[in-house]
């Protein structure tokens, strides 16, 4: 059972830090919000896998004032009523994902979402430059167990990445494919294929309270986290803020695509409807 290992590690803890961990989850319960009751609604911060999410993230916990005491990165619960708490974290509408949480936890948080007493904050980004992002730290992590969050970590420059995928391109079209041979031996369900990555952020733009582009944050920052804190009614003088950019280049798929030409033909190889997808959401190719 899951929950003695859980009991063991919470015994090992300081004094201190089991009390931390009792009031996080003290402050979860519904009868907590009964007994504190404010005029908030509970917020869901959700990405895919690779979409900038916790960029954004870390400028709510930053900047969003004392309301970021609420927000835990993790996406375990729905509440029935409203409550301030901010959850964030990867999940997905139709299809089951490693590492995201799963369809029947989305459905719920939508359906509080329709009931207007919570809001769902969806970030995404070019899927092209999330599908690269996404290849570098599965194919990195499978390897090593290292989880590298940026690509730029591991690759200096466009070059350098493109280089590494035209040597290790049936590697890329079987991760992209979702074929199971790439997840060989590895526990848990396997990774969203492309097709079903473009989908789920298709399905997420259909529902979402809030859609925010990663790429927008790269050009005003200021102005996207307005929306955020609008959409919270949190009253902060914004123009106090400084926000930095995202150190991720945008669209950094189109120089990969012109270093890597088995990428390119990969791009353009794209059914239509995922093609249809992504241009729909506004992106190109």
């Amino acid at each position: 059972m899951q929950i003695i290992p859980k009991l063991i590690r919470f015994a090992r803890k300081p004094p201190r830090e089991q009390l931390q961990v009792i009031r996080e989850r003290w402050v979860e319960t519904e009868l907590y919000w009964k007994v504190h009751p404010r005029n908030d609604r509970t917020a869901y911060l959700v990405g895919l896998f690779g979409s900038g999410r916790q960029y954004i993230t870390e400028l709510v916990l930053d900047h969003i004032g004392d309301r970021a005491k609420y927000l835990h990165q993790r996406i375990p619960r729905f509440h029935t009523g409203p409550t301030s708490m901010i959850y964030s974290g990867h999940a997905t509408i139709k299809y089951i994902s490693n590492e995201q949480a799963l369809p029947a936890v989305t459905s719920r948080i939508l359906g509080a979402v329709r009931l207007g007493f919570a809001d769902l904050i969806f970030v995404y980004r070019h899927p092209l430059d999330s599908l690269l992002t996404n290849w570098v730290y599965w194919r990195i992590y499978l390897r090593t167990g290292r989880k590298v969050w940026s690509t730029w970590w591991t690759y200096r420059n466009t070059d350098d990445l493109g280089a590494e995928l035209e040597r290790n391109f049936s590697e890329f079209r079987a991760f992209a494919e979702g074929d199971p041979s790439f997840w060989a031996g590895v526990p848990g369900p396997r990774f969203l294929s492309f097709s079903e990555y473009v989908e789920e952020t298709e399905l997420f733009l259909q529902s979402a309270t809030l859609a925010l582009r990663f790429e927008d944050f790269m050009l005003d920052p200021l102005k996207e986290f307005s929306k955020i804190v609008e959409l919270m009614s949190v009253d902060l003088d914004l123009r106090r803020l400084q926000l930095a950019r995202p150190r991720t280049k945008p669209y950094f798929y189109l120089a990969v695509r012109e270093k890597a030409p088995q990428f390119g033909k990969f791009i353009d190889g794209l059914d239509e409807e995922t093609e249809r997808r992504i241009r729909k959401m506004g992106y190109g190719l």
